[in-house]
């Protein structure tokens, strides 16, 4: 599997400077496809507001001491609803943000957009 270098070196190992620091307070913000991230939203946001509801029905499974096989099955349904809004954020950030960003002439911009999506992909490995 190839795997990118490091932000801020090139893909023949020189260093590149960085337009503005990685260590910003403000967190990352989508630019463009403003239709695509909110038809988007809309469906991450209902999903996490069902998940949210079930939830709260799982809590009062456990406070009324529900069988545990069926609280298992409850929590199983909600990681489900969650991996889901997942998935649809990562696929409306990859046909916008990552397809731009590889189509960057920013070599720079090239290599960060590739380490965030290997980062997340490692990140769920570990999971």
């Amino acid at each position: 599997m190839l795997i990118p270098p490091p932000l801020g070196v090139g893909l023949n190992g020189e260093q590149i400077m960085a337009a503005e620091s990685s260590d910003r307070a403000e967190p990352r913000r989508h630019h463009g496809h403003e239709e695509a991230h909110a038809a988007a939203n809309r469906e991450i946001v209902r999903r996490l507001k069902s998940a949210e509801g079930h939830i709260r029905g799982i809590t009062r499974m456990v406070e009324d001491e529900a069988y545990c096989i069926d609280v298992l099955k409850q929590l199983k349904a909600v990681r489900a609803a969650l991996d889901r809004a997942g998935e649809l954020a990562l696929e409306t950030h990859l046909a916008t943000c990552v397809t731009d960003g590889l189509r960057s002439d920013d070599e720079l911009e090239r290599a960060r957009v590739i380490r965030e999506i290997v980062d997340v992909f490692q990140a769920n490995a570990k999971r």
